[in-house]
């Protein structure tokens, strides 16, 4: 059961303290509850301008026992009805995402692009990489174990290796020797992409033994959630547990990348001034992360790897992956400033015309070049900027065709365009080696994502104390709010509203009175249209034209469609009830890719948990300014119940009451369930659980009640912190 408007409440516990007193007034004892009402009615309104809310006694027309009763089956039919369409939340998040994306300045000269390059690279470092805590990976010290070698074929040898990527965090890797080395020679990094089979890919396999058959040094490194570091916490998706704990979980994969880098370049017989890097797919990608922003890397193809995020918001299988579209990265660079941060070093640009997976030549390449082409020029060296397109096959592979167009570059670059440097591929078939054989011992544990985000939250939130000194609470309230709005990323909407359709139903056999139905389109200014559904229970004996009846606002995880027995019991208690889908739920969920479309929201700089906030509290000032009645803000599920706290916590003057339904206890079970962000996007925000936890921002919602149903034991265990301040009722009807 919800709350009945104004009644008086005690908090409820499994321990058995008292239940709701009050409820539905026998007619007998109206007068007295009239008088009282009166009584009191000056202290609320006093109270209410104290603490800055605008509680306005509620004179309806029509008590909860006189009005007429809804069931759920009459509401749930209108719940289903379409209102915005399944398209257009995608294509309001393409143009809101593709308008925040970056363009390369024009540069009229090599200084001029000096003096913006380096500290573009600096800035994406500092606070994209390696952003808050992970700045204490970035320098501990480098540590190699080397192990066994193995035989390989004619002319080389293999040895197995492991190199700690950050404290406690090994990753296997492969080092192709020549047998004869003298003097100094070229080095290539050598990254894979999304495969299983990570370092023993068969095509990486083969350019590795290229390699090192035309007397260079090639390491072969594992990728993180790749070959035998393919296990649950390296799944890419759980680096956002790092990102919810205020450490970039883009920083791992950069130092898998670093580190091998700095061993490869530890090497007596690399020569520092050619080192290369290339990698397919997913290795594409690091090679163009690790290239543009290292500029040891004096060689880099990238194959296949990556696309413009304009690119990306409208050719959906270019999306990607997690890492691929970090925290913030848009608010810098684009991938074309990425591309443009090579020049001069010599870049090849490989890209397949046929290409299943993701970044077709036909309309990846063409932005990466316009963007980077211009600034080759500048220092003279357009020769040095090439692409290749394979046709054949044309598929997501790195195949003797790219392999040869590598060996190329090799050549011209490396080795002065030699001619008696045969840029055909060795055929070396027969000495591929098997998963087993190229297995290197790991220690145990080894650290992944998820430990790493355990740690870390063990420790957090950074300042875990909610004052309680009555000055200090308000001092603490004020700034904690202001921190909150901007960890979030809070917006200001406006609500214009447009009404698709209004109905009057019958409520069936001996009632009087209808339902009334309106189904809103809310546009939050020009960003984003958020579905809603008015219900009101309408007596034909009554005027409507003054009703002050108290608003409830619905929200939940599984839309407003699975919300008919709570809208039909705040109906038939005595509210209007308004059900909305904010982004990413109910009919506001996109239609595909999601979660790809919520890292890049993030991506460009906003918040999916502050952009879902922003709505709901947009539609309760709506509200408010409608008709001045009291609006509740009831939501349902863990995940609603997250972003209705945040936008009660930062709407202090349009939101009077909250009701939340099994909602955590604490953000630390995101990561202590281990969940993913594929899953649940916004719950991951960065640095909030650096910032607060939920007992904090529930905290910021005092004086105002928050009545919390079905609350989890650690429901209990966490907002006990906050007992003291007496808006929290907990409310367990299990």
């Amino acid at each position: 059961m919800s709350p009945k408007p104004y009644s008086l409440k005690h908090a409820t516990s499994s321990a058995g303290l008292p239940d709701e007193i009050g409820g539905i007034w026998s007619a007998k004892f109206a007068q007295i509850i009239w008088a009282a009402f009166v009584l009191f009615g000056f202290l609320l309104l006093l109270t209410d301008f104290l603490v800055g809310g605008s509680l306005m006694a509620v004179a309806a027309e029509v008590s909860p026992g006189e009005l007429p009763k809804v069931q759920p089956g009459l509401i749930h039919p209108i719940l289903e009805k379409e209102i915005i369409g399944k398209a257009l939340t995608m294509t309001e998040c393409q143009h809101y995402c593709d308008a925040r994306v970056p363009t390369l300045p024009y540069f009229g000269n090599v200084t001029q692009w000096q003096a913006y390059a380096e500290p573009l690279r600096q800035r994406i470092l500092e606070q994209i990489v390696f952003r808050g805590r992970a700045k204490a990976w970035r320098d501990s010290a480098l540590r190699v174990e080397w192990l066994e070698a193995i035989l390989g074929g004619p002319g080389y040898r293999i040895r197995k290796l492991r190199f700690e990527a950050l404290p406690g965090m090994w990753i296997p890797a492969l080092l192709y020797e020549p047998e004869t080395l003298t003097g100094k020679v070229p080095g290539v990094l050598n990254v894979n992409g999304h495969t299983p089979l990570g370092k023993q890919y068969p095509p990486k396999q083969l350019r590795c033994i290229n390699q090192a058959k035309r007397g260079i040094i090639a390491l072969n490194v594992e990728w993180v959630g790749m070959g035998q570091l393919r296990t649950p916490g390296f799944a890419h998706s759980r680096m956002h547990q790092l990102d919810l704990c205020g450490a970039s979980g883009l920083a791992p994969f950069f130092l898998n990348m670093q580190r091998a880098l700095d061993l490869l370049l530890s090497l007596e017989h690399v020569d520092p001034n050619r080192v290369a890097m290339t990698g397919l797919s997913g290795g594409g990608w690091q090679t163009i992360v690790l290239s543009s922003l290292d500029p040891r890397i004096a060689l880099a193809n990238p194959v296949a790897g990556y696309s413009s995020f304009k690119t990306r918001a409208w050719h959906l299988k270019d999306l990607g992956e997690a890492e691929q579209t970090p925290c913030d990265l848009a608010t810098l660079a684009d991938y074309t400033h990425l591309t443009a941060l090579m020049a001069p070093r010599p870049l090849l640009l490989t890209y397949n015309s046929k290409d299943e997976c993701c970044f077709e030549s036909g309309y990846a390449l063409e932005p990466l070049v316009a963007a980077a082409q211009p600034i080759y020029a500048l220092f003279g060296r357009e020769e040095a900027l090439r692409t290749h397109i394979n046709d054949e096959p044309g598929t997501h592979n790195y195949e003797v065709d790219n392999r040869q167009a590598f060996y190329r570059m090799l050549r011209d670059y490396f080795y002065s365009g030699d001619e008696s440097f045969d840029v055909r591929e060795i055929p070396s078939e027969t000495e591929i080696k098997s998963e087993e054989e190229l297995a290197v011992s790991l220690p145990e544990p080894n650290e992944d994502f998820h430990t790493l985000a355990l740690k870390l939250a063990q420790q957090l939130p950074a300042d875990p104390e909610v004052p309680q000194a009555p000055e200090a609470f308000a001092q603490w309230q004020a700034s904690s709010r202001k921190k909150l709005g901007e960890v979030v990323r809070i917006k200001q909407y406006t609500v214009h509203p447009t009404a698709v359709v209004q109905a009057d139903a019958p409520l069936g056999e001996g009632q009087q009175g209808q339902l009334r139905s309106i189904l809103w389109r809310l546009a939050m200014d020009d960003a984003w249209t958020v579905p809603a559904v008015e219900l009101q229970l309408i007596d034909s004996a009554k005027p409507t034209d003054e009703d002050h009846r108290p608003w409830a606002i619905l929200v939940g995880d599984h839309g407003r469609a699975a919300l008919s027995r709570e809208a039909s019991s705040f109906l038939n208690e005595g509210y209007r009830v308004l059900l909305i889908d904010p982004f990413y739920f109910g009919e506001s969920r996109l239609a595909s890719h999601s979660y790809l479309f919520a890292i890049l929201v993030a991506t460009v700089g906003d918040r999916p948990l502050g952009i879902q906030a922003s709505q709901v509290a947009a539609v309760a000032r709506w509200l408010r300014q409608r008709n001045e009645a009291p609006v509740l803000l009831a939501a349902f599920g863990n995940r609603s119940s997250t972003f209705s706290l945040i936008a009660a916590a930062l709407e202090r003057e349009a939101i009077h009451q909250v009701q939340l339904q099994t909602p955590l206890g604490s953000l630390k079970e995101v990561i202590e369930n281990d969940w993913a962000g594929d899953a649940y996007p916004e719950l991951f925000c960065f640095g909030l659980l650096e910032a607060f936890d939920l007992y904090q921002i529930a905290a910021l919602v005092h004086p105002r009640t928050i009545v919390v149903k079905q609350p989890s034991a650690r429901v209990v265990q966490e907002f006990s912190r906050i007992g003291a301040l007496g808006h929290l009722k907990l409310e367990d009807s299990r």
